[in-house]
């Protein structure tokens, strides 16, 4: 499994993102301290009509779902466009359908209209959320503040990673990468691990059968991208390497053996 993280100057994420994947994210941002966050994935967008979880005071009803779509604002999309949503800025977008990405650098952008419908009824109308909208929607229901956005899917961690410093290296003359590194603080405070480790290229981040590779930078080198591969055996070709290397060693002994045997029959 391949997830990302990335990092600016002084972050630090507990979490990578799927590129593949979204999720949709309903946070309670009521609390002084700490959010409460319910995240609904694609999956359940894709083949669900009512999302009823025991944690929210509403109800989510799906209207509409777009595996990849294309959003443009009413005044672009041509006469006859129509939004998918009456509240927040859905209400001014028109969503068109998009064919499915198939290059390995492209992704589909999903997006889904959903009603958000109280528990002790009624309706606060119908959103349009998509990975394109880039920032989260706010409203209120059951005497508490909530935020819905569509976004990467997160796998999180029970460690976390800050960016210390980003170093991009050009060749001269030329906008060629010579070399780019992060160096980053690994703290897990499980294991009481806290120490600094540097990434670069063929010389990733090994930790709890994850690996940190130095994949990639922001065009104006404010943030660099890491990829994460969850690999839990990735121990395997070493143990088959031992085995062969016994199986060889035994092999070699019997005939080694045989040998011996041969040659003292034959002096004697």
């Amino acid at each position: 499994m391949e997830s990302h993280v990335r990092l600016a100057n002084g972050d630090t994420k507990n979490y990578s993102e799927d590129l593949r994947e979204t999720e949709l994210a309903v946070i309670d941002t009521t609390g002084e301290d700490l959010d409460q966050v319910t995240a609904i994935p694609e999956s359940v967008l894709r083949h669900s009509r009512v999302i009823d979880h025991w944690s929210l005071p509403f109800r989510i009803v799906v209207r509409s779902f777009y595996q990849n779509s294309r959003l443009k604002m009413l005044s672009k999309a041509g006469e006859g466009a129509r939004p998918i949503a009456n509240q927040g800025p859905g209400a001014m977008i028109a969503v068109q359908l998009a064919p499915r990405a198939i290059a390995p650098e492209e992704r589909d952008v999903p997006s889904a209209a959903i009603e958000i419908l109280p528990k002790d009824g009624g309706s606060l109308g119908t959103w349009l959320v998509s990975d394109a909208l880039g920032e989260p929607q706010t409203f209120a229901c059951g005497g508490r503040t909530w935020i819905i956005t569509l976004r990467p899917s997160r796998y999180y961690k029970p460690y976390s990673v800050t960016l210390q410093k980003f170093t991009h290296e050009k060749y001269a003359g030329t906008e060629i990468p010579k070399n780019f590194s992060s160096k980053v603080t690994l703290i897990d405070p499980e294991r009481s691990v806290n120490r600094d480790v540097l990434i670069y290229m063929n010389h990733p981040l090994r930790y709890r059968g994850e690996t940190f590779y130095q994949a990639g930078f922001q065009p104006d080198d404010s943030a660099t991208i890491l990829q994460v591969v969850h690999n839990p055996s990735f121990i395997a070709p070493y143990v088959a390497c031992v085995i062969v290397a016994a199986g060889l060693l035994v092999q070699f002994g019997f005939h080694l053996v045989g040998f011996s045997r041969q040659r003292r029959n034959a002096i004697a």
